[in-house]
């Protein structure tokens, strides 16, 4: 399994102008700010199942970026629905990666469905998205970025993580206003 922090860096190092970054909540938010500050990343905090949806309108309002969510497993088992609108109201400059570490590690490594029987690629899939699949070697790191930059999507991506806790790395600000508007201010058009 891969180790989600470093690996989200990896795929943020050498990141395009065009790029925007939302993030869902709790560690899949760290993850992001581990990155770096930037202007044109966007992270939840408390609000879980909303990131999907927010990163599909996102998408739609704003054509000319390509728009990269990273989120967990609990997360997105929160939203499924999202994914069914995203398959039958599709946008070309999404990608989705779930950061599947089949826990809930920010409340005690409970395990989520995902640990189970639960198929997240198969659910995209039959929802309708047919660019969805696995990772769990770092080897796919290239076709992630082909994913990410030059194949239309909407795209689906789930990557196998390890389950560990990881220190916080805040937000450059906790207030929602302020983060949105300076989000929404690293767009021009």
């Amino acid at each position: 399994m891969i180790e989600r922090r470093p690996f989200v860096q990896k795929i943020l190092n050498n990141r395009k102008d065009n790029l925007r970054v939302v993030s869902g909540i709790g560690t899949s938010t760290w993850d992001l700010m581990s990155a770096g500050d930037n202007e044109g990343n966007f992270g939840f905090i408390g609000a879980m199942g909303q990131s999907i949806p927010f990163a599909l309108g996102l998408a739609k309002a704003k054509p000319n970026y390509r728009i990269l969510l990273f989120t967990g497993d609990g997360d997105t088992l929160m939203s499924l629905g999202s994914i069914a609108t995203i398959a039958n109201h599709p946008v070309s400059n999404l990608t989705i990666i779930v950061l599947d570490n089949e826990s809930y590690v920010e409340t005690g490594s409970q395990p989520t469905a995902t640990a189970g029987k639960t198929d997240l690629e198969l659910i995209a899939k039959g929802s309708g998205i047919s660019n969805s699949y696995t990772v769990k070697s770092e080897n796919d790191y290239q076709k992630i970025m082909t994913t990410v930059y030059e194949e239309d999507g909407p795209s689906f991506i789930v990557v196998k993580c390890q389950a560990k806790a990881t220190p916080l790395v805040f937000p450059h600000s906790f207030d929602g206003s302020v983060s949105i508007n300076r989000f929404m201010g690293s767009m021009k058009s």
